[in-house]
This record gives C-alpha cells, structure tokens and sequence, in this order.
C-alpha cells in the first residue's frame, strides 16, 4: 500500500523569546530597487522631529506583493469584525513639535 504525501508541507517556525515581544512602529518607510524592497519601521515621539529606524525588513518584488495580498485579506477579516479603520487621511498623527495655529 502507498503512503499519501500531504500537499500543503508543514513549516516550523521558531520565534525566540526577544522577537516574540515585538518592536513598537508608528511610520514606516518604504523603498525600492529593481530587485527589493525595503521597508523601515520607526517610532515617532510627540515634539520630536526625528526619529530611529527600529527595524529594517529586505524583500523581495514577489515577497513585498505576497505581504501586500495578506495585509489587504487581514485587513478585510479585521474590518468585517471590528468596523472600518479609520485612515488619518496620509497625516501625522501628532504634532510634530510645530505650534498649532490658534483662532
């Protein structure tokens, strides 16, 4: 009798305790080449105009497209349970240490 081999194969994934815990980003930065893409995750401080890159993940043209396809699906699943995310409209979402006009 044959043994079946299971189409999908398995894949073990390790996540050690450091990156289990996470790197708090609220900008990211994305560029390209013709053969990756970078993406940069920093964290801005309110009243502070720099701010330092946390992490930075190289991928490929068909990695970055692959992330794209699986954000837009878990948005989509996120937005069905939760409500519409509502988009700040491209701003920052604080001020960046420039005083707000006052009437």
């Amino acid at each position: 009798m044959q043994e079946k081999t299971n189409p999908q194969q398995q894949l073990n994934i390790e996540l050690t305790d450091e990156v289990g815990e996470g790197i708090y980003s609220n900008l990211a930065i994305i560029t390209h080449s013709p053969s990756e893409f970078i993406v940069d995750f920093a964290k801005m401080m309110p009243g502070v105009p720099k701010a330092k890159v946390k992490s930075r993940i190289i991928l490929t043209p068909q990695h970055a497209k692959r992330l794209f396809k699986a954000l837009k699906e878990n948005i989509g699943k996120y937005e069905s349970m939760h409500g519409e995310i509502k988009d700040a409209g491209g701003e920052m979402p604080f001020n960046m240490g420039i005083p707000t006009a006052q009437a």
